[in-house]
């Protein structure tokens, strides 16, 4: 029964089809047969145009419709099944998915015995089925020439699969040589290769999956051509090609979209940039004194150019935001809310020390190479930015408090004046009733000019501080512009002080002196001891 109607069906068509070749006569008296223009399509007559078109005449319209037709047959992805017919008042035109491949006029059904739509149904159908006849031929010569075809691409998918196995054991045979050899080479020179020989196994597992990658790549191609060899599988082909490129098409396409977009953000990043470049060429200038503005310290010139920086750079990204892929898409917005949360609430802290920061760098209570003492931290300040600050102690221990710290607490600076007006360094000690003031302020101020690190051109002073039960406390004052070195200043300070008051034979009895020395050895050292001293004994009245 299924022949049968296949059989009917080829036979209506096939009258279609002669009566659209046919030469015709127009309606009305008897005339001469007319010669219509042809389209053919692989030596194949479709049918016959006999008026023109428009601004076409009959020859050039058929050479136009044969152009798209050949087109059309020659496309990997083209489908019969895709052609349709569309009428209206006027045209009747077959389109191709959305491509119009040709159009049938009112004056064209004049010269058959149908009307327009009629007529162009007929076409519709012989384009069908002839196009359709291009890549259903199932002969047994065709179907050995497929079957070889498709043998030889998977010869040639064995033999690139084959190359490349043996182009990745090359390439992993040097890459293993180049990489012995350099381990050898640090380890000859000292260094740790531990580390390196764990990195090894990764990059071969990179270059495998990389071969990995290839083959699959290469089956994936050879699959669409295998099946576009043979007729009956060509949609399947078209399909898995078009899992391909369509969407390097759509990344292209999306591409050539964005390039206006693209130059806008590229003016934009040029303009900052050199906005940026003209304020860290001004604040270089401040830094380094060729440019000076009243008020305005050479020290505050890079952290403001630093701040500056980021809030243009901010600026900068706000401005170009609309015009980044995806911008205005639900997701890409919740992400930047989720990241803008996730930053307030984890970077309090660091917030806080950023603001400090800033603070402490406009209120210049300490710069780089300053001797200060936080809390009960004293070092040298190696480093500051706007998160922490850094010091070094005289223990060359590297100590970091962070600036919101700082700026809570107090903060002692021996450097600021250093250089100027000079850093008092004092010390106390404390003498018995039994020897002068004029004699001990004598001796202390002698110690402090024979110490190395003292001011020469600011005398010593000293200030007698308190009077104790045993003894007087006084506190010698000295004046040096050498701040870093105070231990060691202070260190050659109190042995003078030993020495000067040994030499005079005058006892330092701090913090605790009695006047009970009967039987006991002056203290002061054998050296400085007067020649024929006797200790005395106890002496009882």
């Amino acid at each position: 029964m299924r022949n049968i109607w296949y059989l009917l069906i080829c036979f209506l068509l096939t009258s279609v089809n002669l009566n659209a070749q046919a030469p015709v006569k127009a309606k009305g008296p008897a005339t001469a047969p007319l010669r219509g223009e042809p389209v053919i399509i692989k030596r194949d007559t479709l049918f016959k145009f006999y008026a023109g078109q428009g601004l076409f005449n009959v020859q050039e319209r058929a050479a136009i419709v044969t152009k798209r037709i050949e087109a059309l047959v020659a496309r990997m992805d083209f489908n019969p099944d895709s052609l349709t017919l569309k009428n209206d008042s006027t045209l009747s035109v077959i389109y191709y998915n959305s491509q119009i491949v040709m159009a049938v006029n009112n004056q064209d059904a004049t010269f058959t015995e149908l009307n327009r739509p009629q007529l162009a149904a007929s076409y519709l159908l012989i384009l069908k089925q002839k196009l359709g006849n291009y890549f259903t031929n199932n002969g047994t010569q065709q179907v050995i020439v497929n079957i070889l075809e498709a043998i030889a691409v998977i010869i040639l998918l064995i033999a690139l699969i084959w190359a490349l196995f043996k182009a990745s054991r090359w390439l992993k045979l040097k890459l293993l040589t180049a990489w012995e050899t350099r381990m050898d080479k640090l380890a000859s020179q000292g260094a740790p290769v531990v580390y390196a020989h764990r990195l090894l196994p990764v990059i071969t597992g990179l270059l495998r999956i990389a071969r990995i990658i290839v083959i699959i790549m290469l089956v994936y191609l050879a699959l669409p051509v295998l099946f576009y060899i043979f007729p009956s599988s060509k949609p399947i082909s078209v399909q898995l090609l078009g899992y391909v490129i369509t969407p390097f098409k759509s990344i292209l396409l999306a591409i050539v979209h964005y390039i206006p977009n693209l130059l806008t953000i590229a003016v934009i990043y040029l303009v900052t940039r050199y906005i940026v470049k003209l304020v860290k060429f001004i604040a270089n200038e401040i830094a380094l004194g060729n440019f000076t503005i009243k008020g305005f310290y050479a020290e505050w010139a890079m952290p403001t150019y630093n701040i500056i920086r980021v809030l243009l750079f901010a600026f900068m990204f706000v401005v170009i935001f609309p015009y980044l892929p995806g911008s205005d898409s639900k997701i890409f917005q919740g992400v930047t809310v989720f990241l803008g949360i996730l930053f307030s609430l984890g970077s309090s802290s660091a917030i806080s020390n950023m603001v400090a920061g800033i603070v402490l760098t406009y209120m210049r209570p300490y710069k780089i190479g300053d001797r200060i003492k936080v809390g009960e931290v004293m070092g040298d300040v190696v480093e500051k930015n706007l998160l922490v600050t850094r010091l070094r102690t005289i223990k060359n221990e590297d100590i970091t408090i962070p600036n919101a710290t700082i700026l809570s607490g107090h903060t002692t600076n021996y450097t600021t004046v250093a250089n100027t007006m000079g850093l008092i360094l004092n010390t106390t000690v404390t003498i018995g009733y039994d020897v002068s003031w004029q004699t001990v302020h004598h001796l202390l101020i002698s110690a402090a000019e024979a110490t190395e690190g003292i001011m020469a051109d600011k005398k010593p002073f000293v200030l007698q501080t308190e009077l104790n039960d045993f003894n007087v406390s006084y506190q010698l004052n000295a004046y040096t512009a050498l701040s870093n070195q105070m231990p060691a200043i202070y260190s050659r300070l109190h042995q003078n002080i030993q020495d000067k008051f040994n030499e005079a034979g005058v006892e330092i009895m701090s913090p605790h002196y009695t006047s009970l020395r009967d039987g006991n050895h002056i203290q002061i050292p054998d050296g400085y001891v007067a020649d024929g001293y006797v200790k005395p004994g106890f002496k009882v009245e």
